[in-house]
């Protein structure tokens, strides 16, 4: 894993029009033939919706980490609107389809299950060796250098240690929407035989790869790759492609951890049962002082309880004043 630091970076950002009615469609029929009942983090439809957090995602790039090359967007169709993006954002940024990475697994297509895209993104035409893996509601909130994700090679991973011994073996709690990320954790560990008592638990944050372990990992565990390709909706035996790629990095000492904790995560339903200005004050100046990176799962359930949402957050990615 040797590299010269001067090799370019590219950001790759997962992106999808849930409300497109052809989307929409053929998210319904597909859904619909189905064996068995889908769990509730497979069908929730807040789970394609796209709310301009893509914009967020982008304006934020473009504010605290404008050194990186090409920005993929990776869509099944159609393309985010950019609105009043500056124009050297725009030329930096390329649209990915869907059956350019599922190259030689077409018929797995179309998918509406974003772990078995993370699966394909390393398969990106002209994708740089190191690339940053963005989800669209996350946003860079500080300046963010090439050095606070990679060490030359090696990338930084944020997240704790966790005990996942319990979760591992009660099928009940396995079915908890709020866990599944977890699960899929759980599940990655399992690959290589790793003891769920001690699990690396990714945080919600922008996540540093290596094109060459993916490529690594899939022709070493292709069949598991293969698997989790095949489902077209998030599924309980998935696993979290970013969580083995960590895994390897770790096991081969090649991994450096980030100290302080320098993100935020606002989960879905998160303030609901809290006053409302509890909740505002997160996205407030205070709060964010040592942040770079804020998740956002659920942009208009936050709304509900902050109605100035959009503003703050815009604020925090750049002060940039966007419309929506």
């Amino acid at each position: 894993m040797k590299t010269d630091e001067n090799e370019p970076i590219d950001a790759v950002i997962t992106w999808v029009d849930g409300a497109a009615p052809e989307h929409r469609t053929r998210r319904a029929q597909f859904m619909a033939r189905q064996a068995g009942v889908l769990s509730e983090n497979a069908r929730n439809p807040h789970r394609w919706e796209a709310s301009d957090e893509i914009t967020y995602c982008l304006w934020s790039i473009h504010h605290h980490a404008p050194w990186l090359r090409w920005i993929w967007i990776v869509a099944e169709q159609g393309a985010p609107e950019l609105g009043n993006l500056p124009e050297t954002l725009r030329k930096r940024i390329r649209i990915v389809r869907h059956e350019e990475i599922f190259a030689e697994y077409e018929h797995l297509l179309p998918t509406f299950n974003s772990l078995s895209l993370e699966s394909m993104l390393w398969r990106i035409e002209g994708l740089s060796e190191r690339y940053l893996y963005f989800n669209d509601d996350v946003f860079l909130t500080a300046p963010l250098g090439p050095d606070d994700m990679f060490e030359g090679a090696v990338p930084v991973l944020r997240g704790e240690w966790r005990d996942y011994s319990a979760l591992a073996s009660d099928t009940q709690a396995r079915q908890d929407p709020a866990r599944f990320g977890h699960v899929m954790q759980i599940n990655a560990a399992a690959l290589d035989g790793l003891d769920p008592r001690a699990v690396f638990s990714a945080a919600h944050v922008v996540h540093p790869m290596r094109r060459e372990v993916m490529a690594l990992l899939f022709d070493r565990h292709r069949a598991a790759f293969e698997r989790n390709i095949a489902f077209r909706f998030r599924d309980l035996t998935q696993f979290l492609p970013q969580a083995l790629h960590n895994q390897y990095c770790m096991a081969h000492g090649r991994a450096r951890f980030a100290e302080p904790v320098d993100h935020l995560h606002i989960r879905s339903g998160q303030g609901t049962d809290a006053p409302p200005d509890l909740t505002r004050a997160l996205l407030l100046g205070n709060a964010l002082e040592g942040v770079r990176f804020l998740c956002v799962n659920d942009l208009p359930q936050l709304e509900t309880l902050v109605p100035d949402a959009r503003a703050l957050i815009a604020q925090a990615v750049g002060g940039v004043a966007l419309s929506g």
